[in-house]
């Protein structure tokens, strides 16, 4: 957006087969952003996803390997959507009934006959909803650690370190007879719903004294390790950054490989967060599709740009 300026516009055409449809975005300073699809408003974020994948990386993806389990617990889910969107609806339901389950246990429990009965029935949706989400993650993170694994190893060199990830779940791993979070993926799914039931009703003495729901997929890490060691508190400031880089790349990958379409990859600043080698093995093994690139400098060598736009004092204009 330029400076001075309360709104932004982007506008692309996106062509698939013989169909082109415009889509528009408004973005505002202030207020909600708006998006149209053929000059018609659309308000639902998975129109907007069937119409047009997209990965991004960006500088600030190095939180994903160095601040605490939401940020990782978004990627998983802002992933699992992109591959299955149906999950969008098993995310936004899990969300609406927590808060729900949290408003009440924050309001003065138990002056309300009808209290126990009502936190019983979030239990029970919270079980069933929250077991489909954490299934799905680890079902998903099954396929994909892999080609984050094969993602690290293309950017730093095969062999480099030895990059390695666990879901943990608490409620799960805990529960009478389940023999641990590596089988969460594979698990009966009327097993999983009641471990996380009974979960919720051991904690019950605890959340009515803290106020908030204590064990459920929001409380979930998904913890990265480099050579068998926390990422997030052992790893260098090289290995994080090629380790976030590599959490993006294969999750594309991945849903390249589900959807039988790659998205469209931008790079945002991305060569200034990398060094020389780095750099060139990352230009060396991007995958198929359109890719776009922004860069503060020259473009890397390598890089084979079928346009090139640079920006100078707001105006944009394509590069000789």
């Amino acid at each position: 957006m330029r400076a001075g300026h309360d709104t932004a516009i982007v506008r692309a055409e996106v062509v698939e087969g013989p169909r082109t449809q415009l889509l528009e975005a408004e973005i505002r300073a202030a207020g909600r952003n708006r998006v149209h699809l053929n000059r018609h408003p659309i308000t639902r974020a998975r129109d907007r996803r069937e119409l047009v994948r997209v990965t991004v990386f960006a500088p600030d993806d190095l939180q994903l390997v160095k601040s605490g389990p939401a940020e990782r617990r978004a990627y998983l889910d802002e992933l699992l959507v992109s591959v299955a969107p149906r999950y969008e609806t098993v995310v936004t339901d899990y969300e609406r009934i927590l808060r729900q389950r949290n408003a009440l246990l924050k309001q003065r429990f138990g002056s309300d006959p009808d209290d126990d009965t009502t936190l019983a029935v979030f239990d029970t949706q919270l079980a069933r909803i929250g077991a489909e989400l954490a299934r799905g993650r680890a079902r998903m993170l099954d396929r994909l650690v892999p080609m984050v694994t094969a993602a690290y190893d293309d950017l730093a060199g095969s062999g480099a370190v030895t990059v390695g990830a666990a879901y943990e779940a608490e409620w799960w791993r805990s529960s009478v007879g389940s023999p641990g979070d590596d089988d969460l993926a594979t698990a009966e799914p009327s097993d999983v719903v009641a471990a996380l039931h009974d979960a919720l009703v051991r904690h019950r003495r605890a959340e009515l004294d803290r106020k908030i729901t204590l064990a459920g997929p929001h409380r979930d890490e998904w913890r990265l390790r480099v050579r068998g060691l926390d990422a997030r508190t052992h790893a260098s400031q090289g290995e994080q950054r090629t380790l976030a880089l590599a959490l993006r790349l294969g999750g594309h990958r991945l849903c390249t490989e589900i959807t039988g379409s790659a998205p469209v990859l931008l790079l945002d600043d991305v060569f200034s967060e990398l060094d020389a080698s780095r750099s060139s093995a990352l230009v060396a093994h991007l995958v198929a599709g359109q890719t776009l690139l922004t860069t503060a400098g020259e473009v890397p060598p390598g890089v084979q740009a079928e346009h090139v736009l640079r920006v100078d004092a707001g105006v944009v204009r394509v590069a000789a």
